[in-house]
This record gives C-alpha cells, structure tokens and sequence, in this order.
C-alpha cells in the first residue's frame, strides 16, 4: 500500500520514526532534521483524520531505562513542529490507556523503545558465543516477537518512516509488520524518497557515473567499494582509507591511518577496477601534519612519501583538481564520507572542496547526486549546500547496506 493513496480517517497509526536526535549536557534538542524528516507522513495521518502514534529509539541504553535517553525530553520541540499537543507514554510496552483516549487529529509518543532489550532483540546480560547466549538469542527472539505485537496491538495501520533503522531487523522495524495485513501497513513519505533516492543510483544512474567514497577505514566499506565497481565509471577513494591503497603500493605513509590486514584486498579493488574499465583515483599529494591536532604544523607532500613522524590530515590541492574534473564531468554522483580530518577546521577544506564540487555538478550541470553518511551530510550542512544537491540521506548505516547490495529489512517486511 502506498501512504498517498490510504485515507487514515478514523485510524490509529503507529509510525516508527527515527527521532534519535542530538541533545545537549541539558537535554535540549540540538539538531531537529530528523524530527522535521517525519512531519510530512505525521501530517498526512492528522489531516486525513487519524490518530497518531509515534515510536522510536534513542541512543542506546541497552535495554535498560536511562533518564538521560528518555524521549520526554524532545516532546515540546515534537509538538511545536507538528502543531498538536503530543502526548507521552512513559512505557512504551504499557501503553494501552493512553491509545485508548487517542481521538483522531491527536499524537501520542512513546518513550525509548530501548529500554527493552526486546526491541534490539539480543540478550545483553549474557557473554557472546557461549552456549547460554545461544539460549538467551532464542529466547530473546520469542520475546521480541511478543514486544512487536504488543506494539501492532495499539494500531489499525503501521508505517515504517525510519530509514536510518532500516537496516536492522528490530521490532519496530521489521517484526511488527508481521501483524498487519499487506493493506494495513507501508513505507512513509522520508522512506519512499530513501529508497526512490538509492535506485536512482544503483538502478537508473545515468552516466558517467561517479562514486566518491572517503571516512576512516576500508574495512567498513569494502563491501560497497565491491558492489559499486560493477556499477561506476569513476571511484574516488579520498580520507584516511586512501592511506591502504598507497602503503599497499609499496608508498612511505608515515604515521598516517591504516589497516595492514586490508592491503591485500586494496590491491583487488585495484586490479577489480582496472580490469572492468573503472577510473579509480586516489590523492596525489596530502597536506600532513605533525600531530593529530587542529593547531599541528603542517605541509603538503607526495602521497608516496609520507616522512616519518607526520600523518596524512587532507586532500591536497593537486589532488582535488583531479577530483574536481571528474565530478564535474559526472552525471550521477554518489558521496559517502569525508576526504579529511573534517572535525579540524584547518583540515576541513578538502571535504569542503568536495560538497562544493557535488553542488555545482547538481547546479550547473544537471547531475543526479545523492549525499549519505554523518560527515557528508554534516559538511553540506556546514556550507549551507544541502539544497544545493539532489538528495540527503538520512541514514549512513542503511545508505551503505543498500548500496552494497544487501536487503534491508524494514523495507522488505512491507514491500516483501
């Protein structure tokens, strides 16, 4: 069932939002993107004349309550966007009366699905690959299935607008749609755009096409570097997993980021790339530093010869004029992660340079792009370009899964 085309008149809903927002020492609201990525499906339920109820997590408390993660602490700022008094449910698990008194037009949120271990669905008291933990997973999984339908007791209708949880196989994300008919639960408007977003990408992406994957470490990405070889005619590897590839080469890297066990992979995803006709383009220079500090000296020098004693912090000018003709160039680009220490602001520039390249390919040129991950999303944030690129993701683990080809489990549990 598509959300456009339901009429929630008379219906109660329960949505499984992402509201795990930022809050500071005092528990205010940080940053409220999140919340205001729901508001067009909760609008939809209210203004049709439904009742809404709202499910999410926050942090993780690990199956244990924590006032510190409670989501009382984010009701007013909920209320102010909706524009209804939202009320709460200090149990998630007992809420019954108060979606009892639920009228249509009204929003009820529930408090922190995590504070049961029955939503994560794993025992937390018991140590991993023993024979008890085996016990205790199946255990926990029957629980879980009990949580999940405790949760679809309160509602008519279910629909999954977290992407950023979609890729986890939890209660509210997954199990609960077992309980509803395939009429009586969908994808919100954030998920649909999500996954309308990923296809474009893997499915219809016009060409040349360009990924630009950066962040930390090859392990975490390896499995959509992989996938995408099969899909792009450009691969820039920018951050500190470029360090891999370089030292895998035989080049001096210094003291810069870098996993010894990856390099024999790093030299396949090179020779993958090479013998399917991809263009992979890693720095040609980097500025180092000295320390690992905002306030290190540093210098630009051969990508290859890294002195002793000093790391890799940026990408080099050299190294984003390269990288600027092939994005410019590109018809659809997808970006996943900085090319920098991007939390220094001295060596921040190149992932600016980078989400300025994005912008512009998308402005000027017509390109298709699609943006995912904190520090990605973070920096077109930062220079104020979000507009400025086709689309935003709002979940990094779920962007990447998709991308690596992996089915997600909360879009599976209601498209099957």
């Amino acid at each position: 069932m598509k959300i456009d085309q339901f009429n929630f008149a008379g219906k109660k809903a329960i949505v499984r939002v992402d509201f795990n927002v930022p809050l500071d020492e005092n528990g205010h609201v940080t940053d409220d993107t999140r919340i205001r990525g729901a508001l067009p499906t909760l609008k939809k339920i209210l203004d049709d004349g439904g009742a809404v109820i709202m499910m999410s997590h926050m942090g993780k408390p690990k199956g244990k309550v924590n006032p510190k993660f409670s989501l009382s602490q984010i009701v007013a700022n909920v209320s102010e966007r909706l524009g209804v008094d939202v009320k709460f449910a200090p149990d998630c698990a007992k809420a019954d009366e108060a979606v009892a008194a639920l009228q249509p037009g009204e929003a009820l949120l529930l408090e922190n699905l995590r504070f049961y271990a029955e939503e994560e669905g794993k025992p937390t008291d018991v140590e991993k690959g023993t024979p008890e933990y085996e016990a205790a997973s199946k255990a926990m999984k029957a629980s879980q299935k009990e949580f999940a339908h405790k949760l679809a007791s309160y509602a008519d209708v279910y629909v999954n607008d977290a992407f950023g949880t979609a890729h986890r196989k939890h209660a509210s994300t997954a199990v609960i749609a077992d309980y509803f008919d395939k009429d009586s639960k969908m994808l919100g408007f954030l998920m649909e755009k999500e996954v309308k977003a990923i296809d474009n990408v893997l499915k219809n992406a016009e060409h040349p096409f360009t990924a630009i994957i950066g962040g930390s470490k090859v392990s975490s990405k390896l499995g959509v570097i992989k996938n995408l070889l099969d899909k792009v005619d450009n691969l820039i590897i920018g951050g500190g997993m470029g360090y891999t590839f370089i030292k895998a080469q035989g080049g001096h890297i210094g003291e810069s980021l870098h996993e010894d066990d990856l390099m024999p992979e790093a030299l396949n995803v090179m020779q993958a790339a090479k013998d399917k006709g991809v263009n992979l383009s890693l720095s040609v220079a980097t500025v180092a530093a000295n320390k690992f500090s905002n306030d290190a000296d540093s210098q630009v020098v051969d990508i290859f010869n890294i002195p002793d004693g000093w790391e890799g912090m940026d990408a080099s000018e050299e190294s984003l004029e390269n990288w600027k003709k092939i994005i410019l160039e590109s018809k659809t680009i997808l970006w996943n992660g900085p090319v920098g220490v991007f939390e220094f602001d001295n060596f921040a520039h190149g992932t600016e340079q980078i989400a300025r390249y994005v912008a512009q390919a998308t402005q000027e040129n017509g390109a298709y792009s699609l943006v995912g991950g904190g520090d990605s999303v973070a920096a077109v944030n930062k220079f104020n370009l979000a507009d400025k690129v086709s689309y935003v993701s709002t979940g990094g683990g779920a962007m990447l899964e998709a991308i690596e080809g992996k089915i997600l489990p909360g879009v599976a549990a209601i498209e099957g």
